[in-house]
């Protein structure tokens, strides 16, 4: 099986787990796997993700003569590389092609027939470079804020990969409008579900719990409003984010009282052992004035695998994820579709949330495991 390096811009990022779980699940179906960092970050991580950037290869670890071999010795398709470099106009010239020749350096030293980017920014760009440059194959994968806030670009991108990964239909559609002859394949990015546990016994309260940054794309504002609307229902929100303060005056404004409670951020073990005590999770994500949007959340993933059922937005991959079996779909920005989808929620007897919830982690395990993505992402290298 081939081995792939992953060229990560930044590495490891507290709130990207995804990127570690998925080189974890590839290195399990038998891929050699090659971290090649650009940014080695010092700040919080999990530990299994130290684990990996210990192992990471910098691009300080590649020297001149690394450099000047690689240069010396170009695949056929090199000239491939100086046209992506002329043609972009993120990057300086100069630093894209010398950093991208590092990351050729050490690529090839450690035999990767293929490189992968997480996110379409810096790190798709020197993975163009840089595999053209060794005749390998390359693919990256956009994940939202990316695509729809800040595109780097993103045609030139999608035209010069062999594959490019959207994690939502509505995303691939969008990518494919960008550059129609591009392949574009659909897989989301994988949850491990046996990290991910039900509790077997029933909810003590029928209290619905929020986990997320508290920013626009959120939708807080919407479950805040939606509060208004249904006197039902009592939310648990965990997370911060700049928009906090105002949140919290929302709140008092409306008289939710103690119908909202502000957790604040919580470490895993915290969601690990209090999320599946809760009724359900509630996820009302929409677009922000700046196009940011969250594609495909693993907290709903995370979700299903602890056996809640779901709340959500008909939003990108959202209503991909939550199904009229797994839960209820309210439409975005919209407090009053919101507020009668949790009342749906809270009108399911015990009995039939936990069949909703094992349903949920059915659904989870079979289309959203770890196992399920990185078998894909496997078939999609090897073609590459």
């Amino acid at each position: 099986m081939k081995s792939i390096g992953y060229i990560l811009a930044d590495f490891p990022v507290f709130s990207e787990t995804f990127v570690g779980d998925e080189m974890r699940a590839m290195s399990a179906r038998g891929h050699h796997i090659v971290p090649i960092v650009m940014h080695l970050s010092q700040g919080p991580a999990q530990s299994a993700d130290r684990a990996l950037a210990a192992q990471a290869k910098t691009l300080s670890g590649a020297g001149w003569r690394d450099v000047l071999a690689v240069l010396l010795h170009p695949s056929p398709r090199a000239f491939e590389a100086l046209a992506f470099v002329a043609r972009q106009r993120r990057l300086p010239a100069r630093s894209l092609l010398w950093n991208g020749l590092k990351i050729a350096a050490m690529a090839r030293k450690e035999d990767c027939a293929h490189l992968h980017a997480h996110f379409s920014g810096g790190s798709a760009a020197h993975a163009i470079v840089a595999a053209r440059w060794i005749g390998a194959s390359v693919s990256f994968v956009c994940h939202g804020h990316d695509v729809y806030a800040e595109a780097e670009d993103l045609p030139l991108k999608l035209r010069c990969a062999d594959a490019v990964v959207a994690v939502c239909d509505d995303m691939a559609a969008d990518l494919r409008s960008l550059a129609p002859e591009a392949l574009i394949v659909n897989v989301p990015c994988g949850s491990d579900p046996d990290a991910f546990l039900p509790n077997s016994d029933a909810p003590a309260a029928k209290r619905i719990l929020f986990i997320g940054r508290l920013v626009e794309q959120k939708g807080v504002d919407d479950l805040l409003a939606a509060l208004a609307l249904n006197h039902k229902a009592c939310i648990d929100i965990v997370g911060d984010g700049p928009l906090l303060a105002s949140l919290r005056a929302q709140a008092e404004a409306l008289g939710l009282g103690e119908r909202v409670c502000f957790l604040g951020a919580r470490p895993r073990e915290w969601l690990l052992a209090n999320a599946p005590n809760y009724f359900g999770l509630i996820a009302p994500f929409k677009e922000a004035p700046d196009g940011s949007r969250d594609s495909g959340p693993m907290v709903v993933k995370e979700a299903m695998a602890m056996g809640l059922p779901v709340v959500a937005t008909r939003f990108m991959g959202l209503k991909e994820m939550v199904t009229s079996e797994t839960g209820f779909l309210a439409d975005p920005g919209d407090p009053a579709s919101l507020a009668a989808a949790m009342n749906e929620l809270l009108l399911l007897s015990t009995e039939a949330r936990a069949q909703m919830g094992q349903r949920a982690r059915h659904r989870m395990i079979e289309v959203f495991s770890l196992d399920a993505t990185s078998r894909a992402l496997s078939t999609l290298f090897e073609a590459a």
